[in-house]
C-alpha cells in the first residue's frame, strides 16, 4: 500500500469527478478535449518549473510513497498530478458556472486583481532570496496582470470563490502530500527556500501555487471551448 501512497491520491482525487462526468445533468465528458489541452499546455511550464526546483533541491519526493518510476528526475505520480488535480479543480469550476449565477462576482475582479498583485510584488521584494517564495508570488502577479489587463478576463470573481470552495478538498489532499498522517512527508521543502509558515502541514506557497495554477487551466479551457 505505502508505495502506491501518491497514486491512490491522485486516482481517488479525479475518480469522482470523472465519474460524475458522465451525468446527463452535467456532461462535461463533452469537453473533455478542451480540458487535455489546457492542462497539458499548463503543465509544461509548471513541470519545468518542478524539475528545475527539485535538481536544486527547492523540495523532493520520498520515494517511499511511490511506485519508484521516475521521468526527468520526478516521479510518475507527480506528472499525473499536472492531470488529475486541474481535472477535479475545472470540473468543479464548471459545475457551479452551470448551475449557479456566479456573474455578480465580476464586482470583486478588481480587488482581487489589485490586492493580490500588490501583496505578492511586496513579498517577492522582501523575500527574493527564498526561491519557492520569490517565483510563486512573481508567477501569481504576472498571471493576474495578464488576465486583468490584456485578456480582460471577466470572470476572476468567480474562480476565485471556487478556489476558495476548492481548499476544502485542497487541504486533506496537500496535507497528505505534505505529511498529514503520515510518517513522513512525500514532499520535502527546503526550509531556506520558502517562508515557513504552514497551515497545518501545508506551505502558504502551495495555496498561491494551486491558484495560479486554477486561474491558468480556467483560462485556456475557456478558451478551447470557444474553438
Amino acid at each position: 500500500m505505502k508505495p502506491y501512497t501518491y497514486l491512490l491520491i491522485n486516482l481517488l482525487t479525479i475518480s469522482i469527478c470523472f465519474i460524475f462526468s458522465f451525468d446527463k445533468r452535467i456532461q462535461f465528458n463533452k469537453h473533455f478535449p478542451a480540458f487535455l489541452k489546457a492542462s497539458i499546455l499548463v503543465a509544461i511550464p509548471f513541470i519545468a518549473w518542478d524539475v528545475w526546483f527539485t535538481a536544486h533541491q527547492v523540495w523532493w519526493f520520498n520515494t517511499d510513497y511511490t511506485t519508484g518510476l521516475m521521468l526527468l528526475g520526478l516521479p510518475v505520480e507527480e506528472w499525473l498530478f499536472f492531470i488529475c488535480i486541474p481535472f477535479s479543480c475545472v470540473f468543479t469550476y464548471f459545475c457551479l458556472d452551470k448551475f449557479f449565477n456566479l456573474t455578480w462576482l465580476s464586482a470583486f475582479n478588481n480587488i482581487i486583481v489589485f490586492v493580490s498583485i500588490i501583496t505578492c510584488t511586496v513579498i517577492a521584494l522582501l523575500h527574493f532570496d527564498k526561491s519557492y517564495t520569490f517565483v510563486t508570488a512573481i508567477v501569481t502577479a504576472a498571471t493576474l496582470i495578464y488576465l486583468h489587463f490584456v485578456v480582460r478576463a471577466a470572470w476572476i470573481g468567480q474562480a476565485s470563490f471556487v478556489f476558495a470552495i476548492l481548499m476544502l478538498g485542497f487541504f486533506p489532499v496537500n496535507g497528505v502530500l505534505t505529511g498529514t498522517g503520515l510518517e513522513s512527508p512525500i514532499v520535502n521543502y527546503n526550509p531556506k527556500s520558502f517562508l515557513n509558515i504552514r497551515i497545518l502541514t501545508i506551505p502558504i506557497e502551495d495555496a498561491v501555487y494551486g491558484y495560479t495554477q486554477f486561474l491558468l487551466n480556467i483560462y485556456l479551457f475557456k478558451m478551447f471551448q470557444k474553438q
